[in-house]
């Protein structure tokens, strides 16, 4: 089973489910995507599996940036696949989709802090899950597998208790109402009855979204989870 975190409006605004939402191809556009790993046959294995969906378009590895879906594929996450990820997300402004055979726990933050939000275990990787992280990635979505999930949430909590034990810790500045919406967030509540239990509008839930993942300046709805796991709000 995988967790499916998604966007529901312009920016980073989120709601999350354990069903993925509709994409960019509804629009009749295909998503970009350019396909890196460290030997020519993981990168052709991963092409042949996603040139049977209509709604990729395959890209030359040089072709990264702003609108580009980046995914990666490594069996283990060393120094040469983090920095190579760091670069794609925050200095060239992809996408990212990260494909790995084994996940260590200090690594799993490292990863979803530098932007990714969408991760695929190697042995699960078939064309329709690469497809379906790729569709989330596009949309600014986390697209986690549960058994992630799980381990992110024991971490950011024991960093959390450890942080608050240490004189001088710094506060987080979430109001009530984001809480209580990233609340329902972890749930796996969608937009829709995240509004329905609070009595508010969808557009205030996206508002609310997007405001405090500007303002704290989290790069994507696995992020902002993390975040407010860290700080113990949810």
């Amino acid at each position: 089973m995988r967790t499916t975190l998604r966007t529901t409006g312009p920016g980073t605004g989120v709601a999350a489910g354990t069903r993925a939402s509709a994409g960019p191809s509804e629009a009749g556009r295909r998503v970009p995507v350019a396909v890196h790993a460290a030997d020519p046959i993981s990168r052709a294995g991963a092409i042949s599996q996603l040139r049977q969906h209509p709604v990729v378009e395959l890209r030359e590895e040089s072709d990264s940036g702003p609108g580009v879906v980046a995914l990666l594929v490594s069996e283990t996450l060393d120094e040469a696949t983090l920095s190579r990820l760091r670069r794609l997300v925050r200095s060239e402004g992809a996408k990212a989709v990260l494909v790995v055979g084994v996940l260590r726990e200090n690594e799993l933050l490292d990863v979803i802090e530098c932007g990714v939000g969408a991760i695929v275990w190697r042995h699960e990787a078939t064309g329709h899950r690469l497809a379906q992280a790729v569709l989330a990635a596009a949309r600014g979505d986390g697209d986690l597998p549960s058994d992630l999930l799980g381990r992110l949430i024991s971490q950011v909590g024991t960093l959390h208790r450890t942080a608050a034990g240490q004189p001088g810790a710094p506060t987080s500045g979430l109001a009530p109402r984001e809480v209580d919406v990233l609340r329902l967030v972890a749930e796996g509540l969608d937009t829709g009855e995240i509004a329905g239990k609070l009595s508010y509008s969808e557009r205030t839930v996206k508002n609310v979204m997007h405001g405090l993942t500007t303002r704290l300046h989290l790069r994507n709805r696995a992020h902002a989870v993390a975040y407010a796991l860290r700080e113990g709000y949810i």
